[in-house]
């Protein structure tokens, strides 16, 4: 039996994590059953969430499982592309984890009326003594990590020049098709789904939000991949 271990359901997404949403969205497509659990992150074995356990086997990152799913159930992610198309999509996957996921994390952790909307509750748990020390000290380290990448070197207005290129990039891509490689789902849609529709949550305020919803397909996209995959979210 397969346990997908993630965070959990905040801010009107399926997880406040894009990449536990690409996990799930990794192991719906491949038709495996799995169970869920959202209390494993101090046992994570990367630090991160998500990851798996496949009967006993433990495999961490996203990117990872799908690995695993192709070589242990012999499952193919990208049927009907050949070489050229599969790397297209794979790069056009890589510029979302790579690049959009920090323009989220600096939405969320860098703004103080989001950070205070947003990843604050995840420190609810904590003592309330040590509680505001917790917070300010995990807090600084996110910004860190943000600046250390580049992308937090930048301007606002700059971040937002950069997230608008690989927004109109992905629309571009997606073009008319269903799914962002044709007419049959890859493993790319996982990831691409993923952060656009966290990219866009109007739990928090953003001018990217906007920027996706000035492209049609993009937005219909998002929307259309919920349903599929998330009927239950309002």
């Amino acid at each position: 039996m397969i346990t997908l271990y993630r965070f959990g359901t905040h801010f009107g997404l399926h997880d406040a994590s894009p990449f536990c949403i690409k996990a799930e969205v990794l192991l719906k497509i491949a038709g495996l059953d799995f169970e869920t659990d959202l209390g494993g992150f101090n046992k994570a074995p990367k630090g991160k969430q998500p990851y798996i356990s496949d009967d006993g086997e433990i495999v961490a990152d996203s990117t990872f499982i799908r690995l695993h799913i192709e070589k242990k159930y012999g499952f193919d992610f990208d049927p009907g592309l050949d070489a050229r198309t599969a790397a297209q999509a794979w790069a056009t996957e890589k510029m979302c984890e790579d690049h959009l996921y920090w323009v989220i994390v600096h939405e969320r952790w860098h703004n103080d009326k989001n950070f205070n909307s947003g990843p604050r509750i995840f420190f609810d748990a904590a003592p309330a003594l040590i509680r505001p020390l917790v917070t300010k000290m995990v807090r600084k380290q996110v910004l860190k990590g943000i600046k250390a990448h580049g992308l937090g070197r930048h301007s606002d207005g700059e971040i937002y020049v950069l997230a608008e290129r690989a927004i109109a990039a992905l629309a571009g891509i997606l073009g008319d098709r269903k799914y962002i490689m044709g007419d049959k789902i890859c493993g790319a849609d996982a990831s691409v789904f993923a952060f656009v529709d966290s990219i866009s949550c109007k739990h928090f305020e953003t001018p990217v939000i906007a920027m996706v919803e000035r492209h049609k397909n993009l937005a219909a996209y998002r929307d259309r991949l919920r349903g599929e995959w998330f009927p239950d979210l309002d």
